[in-house]
């Protein structure tokens, strides 16, 4: 732990996490992103970062894949190019287009540096042969050639440029929202082509990952998080702990105690400082469902 907090001196403002390609950087990052969480399937048991978790959506169901360095059923054959490229382009080593359920929108805003650092962590943990699960998907869906049409209306490619005329911590703390911790990809809405509702951002979505609600947290003091102090805001990334005493359950619960607490204290007070400055939205979410089964989204 004190070796990731020394290399936070040496981080760039408002951009990379990593000082190169190291493995202890890189486990920072990983930390950052939530990797572990959609790439185990703990509620089965299933092995560290083997994938098969399941995520059930309006659109269908989608498995996590093995991102672990074994040859035949992860990424132990893929070269450092190959992970840069679905990191930053949403394409696989064979050229194909990877679906959004896999956080690209985002990952593509990470520096070099710090994709390069998480490529040499990942290369560092115990493979694991467990082969990919195939998504259930409608007919329809299974064509990835027409991703390459939702890519040109929804998706934008590059790494994330600091905002001039903002202070290093704003930088920081929109690199770690917008690109590392991907908050917007569950935060905020999407219409029925799966892009982000304009004038939503991070208002919160009433049919979320795995069919639950996910909260605003625009600084809106109606509906988000506007009456929070920054104090509150700041122990609620580090604790789960809401200004009412309750604490984050279900993915936010495993997105804190698997990513935000690792992050250093700096870190977290970079996201605050970002969060408080969004534009407040008014967007009421209405209270959580139970998880949905198949048999709901009529699959």
């Amino acid at each position: 732990m004190l070796r990731r907090v020394m290399l936070l001196g040496l981080l760039c403002a408002g951009s990379s996490l990593a000082a190169g390609p190291d493995p202890v950087a890189g486990q920072y990052l990983f930390r950052a992103a939530g990797c572990e969480n959609c790439h185990t399937d703990r509620e089965h048991g299933g092995a560290w970062l083997a994938g098969g978790r399941e995520l059930l959506t309006p659109l269908g169901v989608f498995y996590s894949p093995n991102i672990t360095p074994d040859p035949d059923t992860g990424i132990g054959r893929w070269r450092e190019a190959d992970f840069l490229r679905a990191m930053r382009h949403g394409r696989g080593p064979d050229g194909r287009h990877y679906y959004p359920s896999f956080p690209y929108a985002a990952y593509t805003r990470l520096s070099d540096a710090d994709l390069r650092a998480l490529w040499a962590y990942l290369r560092s943990v115990p493979p694991v042969r467990q082969a990919n699960r195939p998504h259930e998907l409608p007919w329809y869906l299974k064509y990835r050639a027409l991703l390459a049409g939702w890519k040109l209306l929804y998706f934008k490619p590059g790494p994330y440029t600091p905002e001039p005329g903002k202070g290093a911590s704003w930088n920081r703390g929109a690199y770690l929202v917008q690109a590392a911790g991907h908050c917007g990809e569950c935060h905020t809405p999407r219409n029925r082509l799966g892009g982000f509702r304009i004038g939503l951002y991070l208002a919160g979505d009433k049919a979320g990952a795995e069919g639950g609600v996910v909260p605003n947290i625009t600084p809106d003091p109606k509906t988000g998080i506007g009456r929070w102090s920054r104090g509150e805001l700041i122990d609620y990334l580090k604790t789960g702990m809401r200004p009412d005493g309750d604490f984050a359950g279900g993915l936010m619960a495993e997105v804190i105690d698997n990513g935000l607490k690792h992050l250093s204290q700096q870190d977290l007070e970079a996201i605050a400082t970002y969060l408080q400055s969004v534009p407040p939205v008014e967007h009421a979410v209405r209270k959580p469902k139970p998880k949905p089964t198949r048999d709901e989204f009529g699959y």
